[in-house]
């Protein structure tokens, strides 16, 4: 059996899930993007996937991300850079995806705009350590502002919202806290956002039911759709 249709299988469960917690939050599935997280995975993984009515893709890793990318050149497939941005990646990360969901330093920010003249504006969603964890990407919640204020002048550069990635819990309420102060923060800046200002990414394959339950309008889901990572 080909990857198609246990892909197809997975795909049909998660936009089944998805309905379900939107219809929860008293919203439609249709107000939810579904993110397919494909680092690690192939060529043909995506091919299957966008086969299934998957339109978004999300990679983490500038060079890996590149050859699939090209390769499925003509298809109606939306890049979405989901990973860490470092300085030397900028051009190539502005020239070929669509959005980018982990800005944290105005220099990144501006070194995108640069890289993006002659295209369409760049969609970003600035990344929030909402948790504090000194290992992880992403600003402090007091500095959103600050970036948003940045962002908002550079011409190349179209502001979506915030992304997240709460520190792993074994319990569910704690959990839905780092979603509901990522939500809080998001509503409280949308006057500042400017009119783009659309976007809460947050939810991955264990926790984007609470995360849509939260407000989340955009969920990130690798390993409920391809299964475990190679």
């Amino acid at each position: 059996m080909g990857l198609g249709p246990p892909i197809a299988r997975s795909v049909a469960r998660v936009q089944q899930a998805i309905a379900l917690a939107a219809s929860r939050s008293g919203r439609s599935s249709a107000d939810v993007c579904l993110l397919a997280v494909s680092k690690t995975r192939s060529a043909e993984e995506v091919a299957a996937a966008a086969d299934a009515g998957i339109g978004h893709f999300g990679e983490n890793y500038l060079q890996e991300a590149l050859p699939k990318v090209r390769s499925h050149i003509g298809r109606d497939i939306t890049w979405h850079f989901i990973g860490t941005v470092q300085s030397n990646k900028t051009r190539d990360i502005a020239r070929n995806f669509q959005w980018v969901h982990t800005l944290d330093r105005n220099r990144i920010a501006e070194r995108l705009n640069s890289s993006r003249a002659g295209l369409a504006p760049l969609d970003v969603c600035i990344e929030v350590n909402i948790d504090d964890e000194p290992q992880k990407s992403g600003i402090a919640p007091d500095a959103i502002g600050d970036l948003i204020d940045a962002v908002r002048g550079l011409e190349h550069l179209r502001l979506r919202g915030l992304m997240v990635i709460p520190a792993p819990k074994s319990e569910t309420h704690s959990m839905r806290d780092s979603f509901s102060l990522t939500a809080d923060l998001f509503h409280r800046h949308r006057p500042l956002g400017g009119p783009h200002w659309d976007t809460l990414s947050m939810g991955m394959s264990d926790d984007f039911s609470q995360a849509i339950e939260e407000g989340a309008t955009c969920v990130r889901i690798g390993t409920a759709i391809f299964g475990p990572r190679h």
